[in-house]
């Protein structure tokens, strides 16, 4: 269904990804305007009661605010979404910036907030322990009707998550194609519409299988050791850019470019190395993999290693 949407144009799955934002949005606000009266500062203590950096308890289990933080990651990196959709923006120099601090500082107050009313209404040990954290802190204060109001939005909502990363992936892969790092037939976009439909396809199928196959919390760990690895590139690139053209034309320009990048670097790897070891493991195979077909294929029908333009 999310394909659909996408093969069907931008615009339409943007306005219908809108409407269920709202609807996500008026949730959440009703969760924190019911929970937070009933905050208990008791809830908060042990304050960080696993410590700060990641550890492992008698189980094997990580433990610590950054093994949390290396997952919970999962629920930021959608924000990436908006770099690729640079080239169908009409202002990017604009409307990139906006789309970039005004959703992350909105969506960063918005979890904070979430997050200090569940904690202070109920003792993490509880509701940590359910699949549905939110709609039980409404029942257990005695609010049935929010508590099934939540679930439901919460069930509406999953496609706005999907369409944005789904999106997000399907114009990287986009791009690689139209590059030569994917085969060049899958860049080919609808004439009438203008979405790719072929690597909209590509992209539906291999999300499909994975899901199908894999756990969820393996998928998360292993997208965030793959988008940390990402952001460290960008990071590197950004930096090794500034040094060889640093009078290169920018539509979106980078602020403090010399501390931004650096920062960025050794953050994406503090939390990599956060993540679980078995996910460290299957990145380094998931990437050696990879690298061999970048050998085999891409680099052999590379755009820019042919002398073209990219």
């Amino acid at each position: 269904m999310v394909a659909g949407l996408l093969m069907a144009g931008t615009r339409g799955s943007a306005t219908l990804n809108a409407i269920l934002g709202v609807f996500k949005l008026i949730a959440l606000a009703v969760f924190i305007a019911v929970a937070l009266p009933a905050f208990n500062p008791d809830n908060l203590q042990p304050f960080m009661p696993f410590g700060f950096p990641k550890s492992l308890d008698a189980a094997g289990v990580e433990r610590g605010v950054m093994a949390a933080a290396a997952i919970i990651f999962f629920a930021f990196y959608g924000f990436d979404a908006i770099s690729t959709a640079a080239e169908e923006t009409k202002n990017p120099g604009r409307d990139l910036s906006i789309g970039f601090i005004g959703s992350m500082i909105g969506c960063t107050l918005i979890y904070l907030l979430v997050a200090l009313a569940a904690v202070g209404a109920m003792s993490y040990t509880v509701f940590g322990k359910s699949a549905e954290p939110l709609a039980l802190i409404m029942r257990e204060l005695g609010h049935g009707t929010a508590a099934l109001v939540i679930g439901i939005v919460a069930i509406i909502a999953l496609p706005t998550v999907l369409l944005a990363f789904f999106y997000g992936q399907s114009r990287i892969f986009f791009v690689m194609s139209r590059d030569g790092l994917l085969p060049r037939g899958l860049s080919k976009v609808n004439a009438r519409t203008g979405p790719p439909v072929a690597i909209t396809v590509f992209t539906a199928i291999l999300v499909a299988a994975l899901a199908g196959v894999a756990r969820l919390d393996e998928i998360a760990a292993l997208a965030n050791a793959g988008t940390l690895a990402a952001f460290v590139a960008v990071g590197v690139c950004l930096l090794v850019l500034r040094s060889r053209e640093p009078e290169r034309p920018r539509v979106f320009r980078t602020p403090l470019a010399w501390i931004v990048g650096p920062v960025a670097i050794l953050g994406c790897l503090y939390l990599f190395w956060s993540l679980p070891q078995r996910t460290q493991l299957w990145f380094l195979v998931w990437n050696a993999v990879g690298f061999v077909v970048y050998l085999a294929y891409s680099r052999r029908n590379s755009v820019l290693a042919k002398g073209g333009d990219a």
